[in-house]
């Protein structure tokens, strides 16, 4: 297949590093300030030279083959403001990284047009958003995790990887995490992290090799998608610990994997058995990174991601 030029901007840095990893070309518009959605490749990752960066201003003068949006304002906003009206005509695709709100079935999508495709990245959020008039797909998660990124356990300690916590509250479940931190050893890693005892922001390249030395991975998100950091640790062998929520009951299968439970009580009592004991953390390791290797490879990832392109630009 050729080689598509794609326009989408920088939202979500480790979704858009695995994204890149899709053979084609990706131009990310900039701005003088580099902020928010206009930052371009931004820092922490190893991006290929098929990430571009371009001035806003400039990207009317691009020979696209198609537009991504990955926020509303990009579809309502951005696109009369930095895209021609030839590019304005391009084949469109909407990648939904969230699951509806403020309702979580009665909520119509921003978009609603028989043109424009809309991606989703777990089969919950294609259930539960109205997306109307919209042809839909959904592309599941694929990740990347160095071979030498092995799970070793040995800090009896759990951990959890959620950005701003505090900021979004019970949504992602830090009155969950305040709790289960007063019965036991859990490290919090992510930005705006520090100012609640975290460890603050790890680097993508670093996270994977501080993942694979704690006993668990806990998620005590209420109402998301699948979060990356999630996955990954599922690749480096972490068991994970959560709620049986959104997605989470087709992932972790309690004994197999990890164990989930909306009861807090019963999944501290898992999770000190997993400080516990090593060589069942081990086991329900081996079946997480099992379970990754096959649901979350990069591979199926890119395929997915080369199908839902060609189907909509062509050949």
């Amino acid at each position: 297949m050729r080689q598509y030029k794609i326009l989408t901007w920088h939202v979500h840095g480790n979704y858009l590093y695995y994204l890149s990893q899709v053979p084609h070309l990706f131009y990310l518009p900039v701005d003088s300030q580099k902020q928010g959605d206009y930052m371009g490749k931004g820092s922490g990752f190893e991006w290929g030279k098929n990430v571009i960066e371009v001035p806003a201003e400039e990207v009317k003068k691009l020979d696209l083959d198609c537009v991504l949006f990955q926020r509303e304002a990009h579809y309502t906003t951005e696109q009369f403001r930095i895209l021609s009206e030839k590019q304005r005509n391009l084949p469109k695709i909407f990648l939904e990284h969230n699951p509806p709100l403020p309702h979580p079935t009665d909520t119509k999508h921003p978009v609603d047009d028989p043109n424009v495709l809309i991606v989703h990245v777990t089969g919950y959020n294609r259930l539960m958003w109205d997306c109307g008039r919209s042809p839909v797909t959904i592309i599941p998660h694929g990740v990347l995790t160095p071979r030498d990124a092995v799970y070793s356990g040995e800090l009896e300690s759990g951990i959890t990887v959620i950005n701003h916590i505090k900021e979004r509250g019970r949504l992602m479940g830090y009155d969950l995490f305040q709790s289960v931190r007063r019965f036991l050893p859990l490290e919090l890693a992510g930005m705006g992290s520090s100012p609640v005892g975290g460890l603050g922001e790890i680097s993508h390249e670093e996270l994977p090799y501080r993942l694979a030395k704690y006993r668990f991975f806990f998620s005590p998100i209420r109402y998301t998608s699948m979060p990356l950091s999630l996955c990954e640790a599922m690749m480096i062998g972490l068991p994970v610990i959560g709620l049986p929520a959104t997605e989470m009951i087709f992932v972790v299968k309690n004994g197999i994997n990890g164990y989930l439970n909306n009861d807090t009580n019963r999944l501290i009592k898992k999770m000190k058995r997993l400080l516990k004991d090593h060589n069942y953390a081990k086991r329900l390791g081996t079946g997480a990174r099992q379970y990754a290797k096959k649901n979350f490879s990069i591979f199926r990832f890119v395929n997915d991601w080369n199908h839902a392109l060609t189907k909509r630009i062509g050949k």
